[in-house]
């Protein structure tokens, strides 16, 4: 595998979709065709997802992931039903894809002595410009 993770393959017993009446353009038709997806994914509670994977999939700063754990995908994207739900699935797909990227570990380092002094030069350099500003000679006025 080069540069791509292994993502599982997700039944579609564990998708649970539903559809509902979506907002904005579509004439008449928006009014009487349920067009939107919402699809939900039980991460919590998924066979399908390794230990590791699922930690980091609820590990996940998504408004899309609930507290208990499901991911709800909403696609209103297109005017077409069956585009929809391609877009739903493709989007769970994004997620689970980079929640399968393992971060690399830091590894630690010290800053070098040439950093060391410049970090300090420029601190003195800001401390000298402050001073002078604070050093007026009131006796003139």
């Amino acid at each position: 595998m080069t540069g791509r993770r292994f993502v599982p393959q997700i039944p579609e017993s564990e998708l649970i979709e539903s559809f509902v009446r979506a907002s904005g353009p579509g004439g008449q038709n928006v009014n009487k065709v349920a067009s939107a997806v919402e699809l939900r994914f039980d991460a919590a509670n998924s066979p399908s997802l390794s230990e590791a994977l699922r930690a980091r999939v609820l590990a996940l700063r998504d408004r899309r992931l609930t507290a208990a754990g499901v991911l709800v995908i909403q696609a209103n994207r297109f005017r077409d039903q069956a585009k929809n739900r391609e877009d739903a699935r493709a989007r769970l797909a994004e997620i689970l894809q980079a929640a399968a990227r393992v971060p690399k570990k830091r590894i630690a380092t010290r800053p070098t002595r040439a950093s060391k002094e410049r970090r300090l030069d420029a601190k003195r350099l800001r401390s000298t410009h402050k001073q002078q500003r604070s050093k007026r000679n009131w006796s003139d006025d």
